[in-house]
């Protein structure tokens, strides 16, 4: 068989050595090995190309792309068993303790981070391209990395919340109980795992672990009843490589090295393990698998045994950029990534993208779908194999070099992680993964999520919390991710998953009997490990409850985030464009920008990619819709709705920036307002009650960014992706999404006048849809001579050009809007202008 992935090539390669096991006699057969090609500078999706193809029949290829490998572990001698532990008196009652794992997890190694030389730093030692994308404040934002012992923190007492917020004092007894269930995990992780550090390295014992000697290949399946390790290595052989049984369903086996030395496994070959269990016999993809690709013309996947030769391993050039106190985020997806209707790759990804998000002015790129997910449709939340970058994409070499750009271009990566679900595949994913209902995930219904037809995690079991926990590690520590956005964080916290609940903002909601507390006890356990062993890394929540303490210290009784993702924003923001303009309530807008809890900090955003899915509408589509496809050139007239339609996007976007939080978001394309939804390639649905839904005959044209519409100087969307580029540029010049000083000083519903103040800045914005407003005064705090820094009304934002960029406002002393000082302005009709000190 042959089948093909924008990456590699697989070509076959055979070896023979002596089985010393029993049911192989003769010789081993060795399956696939990788290859890389030479270089290419670009990739479309899956192929299926190549002479070899079509002359050898046992080759298996995966497509070539950029030849830059990927690094992997240092090797640890795992062929001998550790000795189990069989105390199980400290164990909390409600959690599962496999005593033989956790036995395994007592060893620890030295885990000081990697001194990256200064010179990585300066101007000088950049690339001559880099130097002039590169912005002064990023160069400033790149931290050497020192070498240092990790440690996780002990522990505090979890009271500081009730000075924070004293209408928690009412929760005490469920809060308390919740710090004290945490705690109690923290003791039982160091008295039997040698603390947060080791256990949460679960990837350096179970899977494949390559030694001097050979490879032992360890999975956790106590429901098994025997398990074998087969591949392309043993000829696909069940009597080969039998697994032995360790205590508390821990399976073992070791395979010495060839005869020449050589590993019994090589790179790239196919691997999975057969398993006699409740359900019958099952094959299935290794649970820690690095790798996994689907050949073409088939549905489940094949895990990939990856492990390329120390030459061939990548190398990080670039140290990892120090956490900004202002973030912008560049929220993308490299599939959909191209212009053109394919899948898109890493490396394209690599070269041309992350280059765009730099120049646009955003300080970080949040990557979706990138754990392996077998339905492309289902934009990455349906994870099948959580330590394996996608394949669709390319290699995880080409991932680690993507990152590096990323970080020499100053860009924090940030990765949307889900721990919320997983796919429900039996084939290749978790799911009965035993054979039993129970392993991985809650048994019957409690186990299922009937809206996303998910599989929900047991976090009360022992094993489960260390696959997470360790998993969360991975991406940050072979990857160099520099953080997270975790995905449906409200589901994980509540039994009901927030399906069918209104949340009122009553504490009654959130602390009760609805809250899953293993769930919580979870996530305290992952934001300390990675604000722990990561001090820069970032950890963002979704969560659209408005959970207490959802941001704030885990030692100070939180939960522990840094972000929370504002999602009534966008919520917000639909429901007022299907009003009328003048219904229009500016004390509405106000309130749902401003309403976030005191020192939580909140990632606002007008729109993501939910908003960008078929059977929504973006922003854009919402203002302007069937318009935007023949009105949107500037050698043809404008219509009134275009006009509109441009303006309010504008506005829309800065004021919440300016107002919604501490950081920002963006879906990639909606600078611009990207004129097409999101339509995954998907075939006709037959129902159950017979009705068909019909597909689109499995078409890539909704699915890829025109970012060429975006650059076109003859569009109008250039002028909206002009406007958020001095958006974010702006911000990086005053930083006031995170300055300490904000005021709102007036929110007119007779003139539809909103006036705040944001650091030394002055944002006035006129949402009225016909007049505009000479001499309108508006208030300030800081005395001195202002100018303007923003007008949205710009020409080359495709404004009308009625503000004089020239003119100087002095300020006037005297009270107005309870401001002690104030200028006259003036404000056309649906336009946002940003006033700033003049320092000459």
């Amino acid at each position: 068989m042959a089948f093909a992935l924008a990456g590699i090539r697989f070509p076959t390669a055979r070896t023979a050595r002596p089985s010393s096991r029993s049911g192989l006699e003769g010789k081993r057969r060795t399956g696939a090995s990788f290859s890389l090609l030479s270089r290419k500078k670009r990739f479309a999706g899956i192929i299926l190309t190549g002479s070899s193809c079509d002359t050898d029949p046992t080759s298996t290829t995966v497509a070539a792309s950029d030849g830059v490998l990927v690094p992997g572990a240092e090797s640890d001698d795992l062929s001998s068993s550790t000795d189990m532990i069989s105390d199980t008196e400290a164990a909390s009652s409600n959690l599962q303790v496999s005593r033989e794992t956790t036995g395994l997890m007592t060893e620890e190694s030295e885990a000081g981070q990697t001194s990256i030389s200064s010179e990585f730093i300066g101007e000088e030692s950049m690339d001559e391209d880099v130097k002039g994308a590169v912005s002064s404040q990023a160069i400033k934002r790149i931290v050497d990395v020192q070498e240092k012992p990790r440690f996780v923190p002990p522990p505090g007492t979890g009271q500081r919340i009730y000075e924070i917020d004293p209408s928690l004092n009412g929760y005490r007894g469920h809060l308390d109980y919740r710090y004290d269930q945490y705690k109690k995990m923290r003791e039982t992780i160091d008295q039997y795992e040698g603390g947060l550090d080791a256990f949460s390295r679960g990837y350096e014992k179970f899977g494949f672990q390559r030694s001097a000697n050979g490879i032992t290949y360890r999975e956790w399946a106590p429901g098994a009843k025997w398990a074998t390790l087969i591949g392309d290595f043993n000829n696909w052989n069940p009597n080969a490589d039998v697994m032995t049984r360790k205590e508390y369903g821990v399976w073992e086996v070791f395979l010495p090295n060839n005869a020449d030395g050589s590993p019994p496994i090589p790179h790239g070959s196919r691997v999975k393990i057969r398993m006699d269990t409740p359900s019958g016999i099952k094959d299935s993809i290794p649970a820690w698998i690095k790798f996994s690709v689907q050949a073409p013309g088939e549905i489940p996947y094949n895990g990939i045994y990856y492990d390329p030769p120390e030459e061939e391993k990548y190398v990080f050039q670039h140290a990892q950029p120090k956490a900004p106190k202002s973030l912008r985020i560049y929220e993308s997806h490299v599939g959909m990534s191209s212009p053109e209707p394919k899948i898109n790759t890493y490396a394209s990804f690599r070269d041309d993208v992350l280059p765009r998000i730099q120049r646009l002015g955003y300080n970080a790129v949040q990557i979706m779908a990138i754990q392996e997910h077998s339905y492309y449709g289902s934009f990455g939340y349906h994870v099948t194999n959580f330590f394996a970058p996608s394949s669709r994409f390319g290699t995880p070499d080409e991932l680690k070099s993507l990152i590096d750009r990323a970080h020499e271009l100053g860009l924090l990566v940030l990765m949307d992680i889900v721990h919320s679900h997983a796919s429900n595949n039996v084939l290749d994913g978790l799911n009965q993964f035993d054979g039993t209902d129970s392993h991985y995930f809650h048994s019957g219904s409690r186990g299922h999520h009937w809206m996303w037809d998910s599989r929900l995690f047991n976090y009360g079991s022992w094993e489960v919390v260390r696959f997470l926990l360790s998993n969360a590690r991975w991406w940050l520590e072979e990857y160099k991710f520099d953080g997270f956005r975790f995905d449906g964080v409200t589901s994980m916290m509540y039994t009901h998953h927030g399906l069918a609940v209104g949340f009122t903002g009553s504490y009654n909601e959130y602390f009760g009997y609805a809250t899953d507390m293993d769930a919580m006890v979870y996530l305290m356990l992952v934001n300390d490990m990675i604000h722990g062993l990561y001090p820069e890394a970032v950890a963002i929540g979704e969560d659209v409850s408005g959970m207490p303490t959802f941001c704030i210290p885990v030692q100070d009784g939180g939960v522990g985030f840094d972000y929370r993702l504002h999602m009534a924003i966008p919520d917000k923001w639909i429901e007022i464009m299907k009003l009328k303009d003048e219904d229009w309530k500016m004390g509405d807008i106000v309130h749902t920008l401003t309403n976030r809890r005191w020192l939580e900090k909140c990632v606002a955003y007008a729109e993501s990619h939910d908003q960008a899915l078929v059977g929504d509408k973006t922003i854009a589509f919402w203002l302007m819709d069937k318009d935007m496809y023949d009105f949107m050139a500037l050698d043809l007239p404008s219509t009134p709705r275009i006009d509109r339609g441009i303006a309010l996007h504008k506005m829309i976007r800065l004021i919440t920036m300016g107002l919604g939080g501490e950081g920002y978001l963006n879906f990639m394309g909606n600078e611009f307002g990207h004129p097409e939804w999101i339509d995954f390639p998907r075939g006709d649905q037959r129902l159950p009650n017979g009705k068909v839904i019909p597909g689109n005959n499995y078409s890539y044209d909704k699915c890829r960014r025109r970012f060429d519409l975006g650059d076109a100087d003859y569009l109008r969307y250039r002028g909206m992706q002009e406007f958020d580029q001095a958006m974010q540029h702006l911000e990086e010049e005053y930083g006031f999404m995170t300055s300490d000083h904000q005021y709102i000083s007036r929110k007119d519903e007779r003139d539809k006048i909103i006036v705040f103040e944001r650091g030394d800045m002055v944002f006035v914005f006129n949402f009225h849809w016909t007049n505009s407003y000479f001499d309108y005064r508006v208030g300030c705090l800081k005395p001195g001579k202002y100018k303007v820094v923003l007008d949205s009304d710009d020409k080359l934002f495709g404004g009308f050009n009625r503000i004089d960029h020239t003119a100087e406002y002095f300020c006037t002393d005297g009270l107005y809007d309870n401001r002690p000082l104030s200028f006259s302005v003036y404000a056309p009709s649906r336009t946002a202008v940003v006033y700033a000190l003049s320092e000459d």
